[in-house]
């Protein structure tokens, strides 16, 4: 079962809008001081031009929107894992639609398979952990 967590009081089960945010690359974003990793996205790394490209991209579409994230109590690193939405609108489905990063199957379920662009396929490595 997977619980709504804010990123505001991680202990209460109700939505709240960011009020900062920071990019750190196309698949972690920091949210009011909380990291997140975007749960099925696999996004190319920074030291790639691919991984600075999508992390402009990621900036820009960030820009000004209003952040929640639906935390699923798991963590990598110094990461919770979740999804993140953009007024309302995934953004891990966002920036593979973009062509920016690919699915992570193994941990999305293939829920964005379908938006990987064929450019996206043939620049990005995928990583191994992702199958």
């Amino acid at each position: 079962m997977r619980a709504l967590i804010t990123i505001i009081c991680l202990a209460l089960p109700v939505q709240a809008i960011a009020q900062s945010l920071h990019v750190r690359d196309a698949d972690t974003i920091v949210v009011d001081g909380t990291p997140v990793r975007l749960n099925g996205v696999d996004a190319p790394e920074l030291k790639t031009r691919a991984g600075r490209d999508a992390k402009r991209w990621m900036v820009n579409y960030l820009r000004g929107r209003s952040i929640t994230c639906d935390l699923n109590g798991d963590r990598t690193y110094d990461r919770w894992v979740g999804v993140c939405y953009a007024d309302g609108q995934d953004i891990g489905a966002a920036v593979i639609a973009a062509g920016h990063a690919l699915d992570c199957r193994r941990h999305s379920g293939g829920r964005y398979r379908h938006l990987e662009t064929p450019a996206a396929k043939s620049r990005i490595r995928r990583a191994r952990y992702c199958g």
